[in-house]
């Protein structure tokens, strides 16, 4: 196959995973995200690339260089290189979402099933894409 197609919604909602990367091309990378309650992704700043997040489901908080936003359903996030930026759940159920980095960030076909998972399996994009 050539790129990606799939039902993000679906995808999205179905992912009980901290972290899954589902496509690395060069410039971009699609990763699946889903967050539980009180949980959060952990302050952090990409210089090098460019992050959007989109919430499929869920109630949650995102902070870009200090200003805090509410976010819920079909809400999206556009963080640019060099932003300071977490992502909280602040709801009562998991909040799933997805994101895409440009350039990618993770190696592909990562899976981390917890936060504390990918916090102990800390890695990044090595060069090498989906296809």
């Amino acid at each position: 196959m050539k790129g990606f197609i799939g039902d993000i919604e679906a995808l999205t909602v179905g992912n009980t995973h901290f972290r899954r990367v589902l496509y690395t091309g060069r410039n971009l990378q699609l990763v699946l995200m889903t967050l539980q309650p009180g949980e959060e992704i952990g302050a952090e700043v990409h210089d090098d690339r460019d992050q959007f997040f989109r919430v499929e489901r869920g109630r949650g908080t995102v902070w870009i260089d200090g200003v805090r936003t509410e976010v819920a359903d079909d809400d999206a996030i556009i963080v640019p290189a060099g932003a300071h930026h977490n992502v909280a759940n602040t709801g009562d159920g998991p909040l799933h979402l997805y994101t895409l980095y440009g350039p990618p960030e993770h190696v592909d076909g990562t899976l981390h099933r917890t936060k504390a998972e990918a916090l102990a399996n800390e890695e990044h994009f090595d060069g090498r894409t989906t296809e």
